[in-house]
């Protein structure tokens, strides 16, 4: 039997809320689910662990990726299956995973759905499966904060980050698998486990969440010319048609600034540093998909 336990950041809203939520659960025959409701997504992992303890093999999480990412981050070697309810502002990884922003679908999914071992990400032992970065977008990330977030949404993110587009760029040196890939100064890097990533647009080509290796973008690009010429060919699908964008592969990679940066992982501001090590942990998250549909 399976035993279902829910993560909610009860901060954040979809159709009928919670309330709705139950409900569903109910109409499915999940009548007593084990439930946890969080006010901020970093109080998520202490939740997580009880819901384990208590013997859950099925988490629904009711939130955003950041809310998503707290909850994988504090799993372990555990696999229990995962059910998103995207309530929160981007919800990148439902989005690339298919998972809609509809209660009703989003709870059958997660009870009889297909289940697919994805990679996750590991920045400075910390989880994630989206994506993280360091250097614009995760200043975007922190001027924006929770609040403009949720009143703005994704605009909040572009208000934000138009005042950093003319900001100096940082010198830093990247390896990829111990091998020298870059030297000298960007405005970011972005490390990507799915395609659609900041404002749902498609930064890795290549990626999927579950093919071993992460995706690496490095953009040089400086002032609003610049950076309005690499978002062009982002825009179009073509992000490395930029000269002002490099893109790489890899199973681990390591950074060093030149200066303190805060960093962002799934959405989520973290303190700065001067060093990241990032690396990749194949299939090692089960999560409920739409199931595929095969012709006849």
């Amino acid at each position: 039997m399976t035993s279902v336990a829910v993560l909610a950041h009860a901060g954040k809203s979809l159709g009928g809320g919670l309330p709705e939520l139950r409900q569903i659960l109910a109409d499915e025959g999940v009548t007593d689910p084990l439930w946890f409701e969080v006010p901020k997504s970093k109080k998520a992992p202490e939740k997580v662990k009880k819901a384990l303890r208590a013997g859950a093999d099925l988490l629904f999480i009711w939130g955003g990726d950041g809310m998503v990412q707290r909850c994988i981050d504090s799993l372990g070697a555990q696999k229990p299956a995962i059910g998103i309810i995207p309530a929160g502002t981007a919800n990148l990884l439902a989005k690339n995973l298919g998972i809609p922003r509809d209660i009703a679908e989003a709870v059958h999914i997660g009870l009889h759905g297909d289940q697919r071992f994805i990679d996750t990400g590991r920045v400075n032992g910390e989880r994630f499966a989206v994506m993280a970065g360091v250097g614009i977008d995760a200043l975007m990330i922190r001027d924006a904060g929770e609040g403009l977030k949720d009143r703005l949404g994704r605009v909040g993110y572009i208000w934000t980050g138009a005042k950093h587009l003319a900001d100096h760029r940082t010198r830093m040196t990247v390896g990829v698998e111990d091998v020298p890939w870059f030297k000298g100064e960007a405005s970011c890097v972005l490390f990507g486990n799915v395609g659609k990533v900041l404002g749902g647009l498609m930064v890795f080509p290549d990626a999927t969440p579950n093919d071993g290796p992460l995706e690496v973008g490095l953009v040089t690009a400086k002032g609003l010319t610049d950076w309005g010429r690499a978002l062009g060919r982002t825009m179009i699908g073509d992000p490395e048609g930029s000269p002002f964008v490099h893109a790489a592969s890899g199973r681990w990679f390591d950074i060093r600034l030149d200066r303190k940066l805060p960093y962002e992982l799934d959405g989520g501001e973290r303190p700065p540093t001067k060093r990241l090590r990032v690396s990749i942990e194949p299939a090692s998250l089960a999560i409920r998909v739409p199931e595929e549909v095969t012709s006849e």
